[in-house]
C-alpha cells in the first residue's frame, strides 16, 4: 500500500473507531503471518507490557499462523501505531 492509500486507510479507521466506541476500550487486532518464530516474536514484542491477551492458530498446513491480540487501547490514536508498528514487519498481513 502506498503512503496516501495508508495516510486515507487509517484516517477512515480512526474516524470509525470514534464513532463506534468510547475510550479507553479493548480491541481486538488480527494478523496473517508466515509462520516463522521470529516474526511471530516481533509481534510479541510490539504488545509487550500491554495487558495483551494474544491467540496463535496455525493454518491446516502450517504454512501460515494466526494471530489474534486483545488489548486495552487508550485511543484511536494507539491503536493506529499499533498497526503501522507491525506493519514495518515483512509478511504480516493485517485483518
Amino acid at each position: 500500500m502506498d503512503t496516501q492509500n495508508q495516510d486515507e486507510f487509517y484516517e477512515r479507521l480512526k474516524n470509525e473507531l470514534d464513532k463506534s466506541s468510547s475510550w479507553p476500550s479493548d480491541y481486538l487486532y488480527k494478523f496473517i503471518v508466515p509462520t516463522d518464530e521470529e516474526k511471530i516474536d516481533q509481534i510479541h514484542k510490539i504488545f509487550d507490557n500491554t495487558g495483551a491477551v494474544i491467540e496463535l492458530k496455525k493454518s491446516s498446513k502450517g504454512k501460515y499462523t494466526s494471530v489474534s491480540i486483545t488489548v486495552n487501547m487508550e485511543n484511536p490514536d494507539k491503536v493506529i501505531e499499533k498497526y503501522q508498528e507491525v506493519g514495518l514487519i515483512e509478511g504480516v498481513i493485517s485483518l
